[in-house]
């Protein structure tokens, strides 16, 4: 924590320190009594050094947060055997026919009404859809090693 444990502990190091207790507290490395108890340490202690006692049995950096080594990330689509994965497939199509819905039925109000019955809305469905499709027979660009 500090290179002289004899120093004096400002306010700003208590808080840290009892911020990172509470982390620890619900990450479940101690319990609620024992994060009082560990507080109480904490705002009475006067020097950085009575600081670091408070905290001498917890690790000052989450190995869950620690950087993944490069040699064992992979994406969930390429886990899945390529393309994209299956949410993103469902809410891509999902998107899609919510877009063309509207777009259909704005066209069949104007339709009724002007009665100009020209399908518009086949210029945002077809290529769009062409590109979806292709998406997903071909996967995407990261899936092709």
């Amino acid at each position: 924590m500090a290179l002289n444990p004899e120093m004096r502990a400002s306010d700003a190091d208590r808080d840290r320190v009892a911020a990172a207790l509470r982390e620890h507290c619900a990450q479940g490395r101690i319990d609620v009594e024992e994060l009082n108890e560990r507080l109480e340490g904490v705002y009475s202690s006067r020097t950085l050094g009575d600081l670091e006692k408070v905290t001498a049995d917890l690790p000052e950096e989450d190995l869950y947060e620690l950087p993944v080594p490069s040699w064992r990330r992979s994406t969930p689509a390429r886990r899945m055997g390529g393309g994209l994965s299956r949410g993103g497939l469902r809410a891509g199509w999902a998107t899609y026919a919510a877009v063309n819905l509207v777009c259909f039925v704005v066209w069949l109000l104007t339709a009724v009404s002007s009665g100009a019955w020209y399908p518009w809305w086949v210029w945002v469905a077809g290529p769009w859809g062409a590109v979806m499709l292709a998406g997903q027979a071909f996967g995407t660009r990261g899936d092709r090693r």
